[in-house]
């Protein structure tokens, strides 16, 4: 079975970071995503769909700095359901994305003077297997087969 959940959208405000009694980070943010159609009278309609995003540990560490409201990111995650009792004793449930990587796909003004402001357009953070984070490189292979 699969839960996988892939976004491209802009941050709706800044990522904000709390941290659990045990020491466990987390940052929580929202992002939109936009799709454009023609309704039944041929006119260009857009729509805007808000998504609730949570990366904990080192992943929200770094997004707490690289991320800001209103930049460009691709997300892959997963969907869970968070359920809780609201002042009136209703029980509320949402919808949260629990990212599991990340990447920025805006450039920084000044990334030619630090190259640590923020991943070049090759690079994706993800968690290892022991919770610490390794950063990849997306080398273009020259000799792969496809056709583009």
């Amino acid at each position: 079975m699969i839960n996988k959940v892939t976004l491209i959208g802009r941050l709706g405000k800044d990522p904000e970071k709390k941290t659990l009694p045990n020491g466990a980070s987390f940052v929580r943010f929202t992002l939109a995503t936009n799709e454009s159609y023609k309704d039944k009278d041929g006119e260009w309609k857009d729509q805007t769909e808000w998504h609730n995003i949570i990366m904990w540990r080192d992943m929200a560490e770094r997004a707490e700095k690289q991320l800001k409201k209103g930049g460009l990111v691709f997300i892959e995650g997963k969907i869970t359901y968070q359920r809780y009792e609201d002042k009136d004793g209703k029980q509320v449930t949402y919808t949260e994305i629990a990212a599991s990587t990340y990447r920025t796909l805006e450039k920084t003004e000044n990334a030619q003077y630090n190259a640590n402001s923020a991943p070049s357009p090759n690079e994706t953070y993800m968690p290892n297997t022991e919770n610490k984070s390794i950063k990849t490189e997306n080398a273009d292979n020259e000799n792969d087969d496809l056709p583009f």
